[in-house]
């Protein structure tokens, strides 16, 4: 069976995260390790670091990861922006790589109106650089598929493709595949046919051992309409049959899979648990 989690929040202490998940039976989670939407960032204290990874062990996590914040852009073609996020970035893996943490989802990036090979290129040798400051670091970077809203990159396989191999160090690097962000992007998912076919293309373009973890959404958005907005599992445009054949092919059976599903619902009711045993029943031939 994958290895399901969720995105949870760090309010309040680092290790918080982690006893959420423990309450919801998760085998694995997902952080931010700062404020998101801000550049600046308190240094992370030793205490806390401490706290963190002897809650993990505690728990058995595995393949905890973090996501990066959403201002980074490698993409930029301004470049102080540019500069700023290969700086922000660095620092995201020095945090990453001081909790212990498998991997660091990252955005490849928007290029603002630069065009894709440029915004590409602009990517990989931003992407060398952070590699560099980080050597010998254990922390991945894996860069997620997007919807493609706007001049966001990587919403085509080839995209990823692209940035991986122009890079130095491409072994470095692997891919996050979140689930409504392909589907808005035009990658069909409903049928086993459709899903089939997906996973194929992703395989032939990419290969599916850089495909290293998952984040599970189904989206309110229809196929292609380059939306990204997450729906509760079953609950929009992707429906959930994909989500079955996802969580029961053995090909990823030992994959992450986290949701950055809505947290409550309408009457705010924390929905977490019940797309968690959505998954869990899925998996089991439910």
């Amino acid at each position: 069976m994958p290895l399901f989690g969720a995105h949870m929040s760090i309010a309040g202490a680092l290790s918080n995260a982690v006893s959420a998940s423990v309450e919801l039976g998760c085998q694995t989670v997902q952080i931010f390790t700062k404020f998101q939407k801000a550049w600046d960032s308190k240094p992370l204290r030793e205490e806390d670091v401490s706290a963190f990874r002897s809650a993990v062990e505690a728990a058995g996590l595995r393949f905890v990861t973090a996501h990066d914040s959403y201002l980074i852009n490698l993409a930029s073609p301004d470049d102080a922006l540019y500069q700023k996020s290969i700086d922000a970035l660095t620092d995201e893996m020095n945090r990453a790589e001081a909790l212990g943490l498998s991997y660091l989802v990252a955005h490849p990036g928007s290029h603002n109106g630069s065009g894709e090979a440029a915004g590409l290129a602009r990517i990989a040798a931003g992407l060398d650089v952070v590699h560099e400051r980080c050597r010998r670091f254990n922390v991945t970077i894996l860069l997620e598929t997007t919807a493609g809203q706007g001049s966001a990159l990587g919403d085509r396989f080839e995209h990823l493709s692209a940035i991986i191999h122009a890079t130095r160090d491409p072994d470095r690097l692997g891919v996050c595949l979140d689930t409504c962000h392909i589907f808005a992007a035009g990658y069909p998912l409903r049928t086993e046919e459709e899903y089939a076919a997906t996973f194929a293309e992703f395989d032939r373009v990419i290969d599916l051992d850089r495909l290293k973890l998952f984040h599970v959404n189904d989206s309110e958005g229809a196929l292609g309409s380059h939306v990204d907005r997450h729906a509760g599992i079953g609950l929009g445009e992707i429906g959930r049959n994909a989500f079955r054949c996802l969580v029961t092919d053995p090909r990823f059976s030992d994959r992450p899979m986290i949701l950055e599903t809505p947290k409550e619902d309408a009457d705010g009711n924390p929905m977490d648990p019940v797309n968690l045993q959505l998954l869990r029943n899925f998996a089991n031939g439910e």
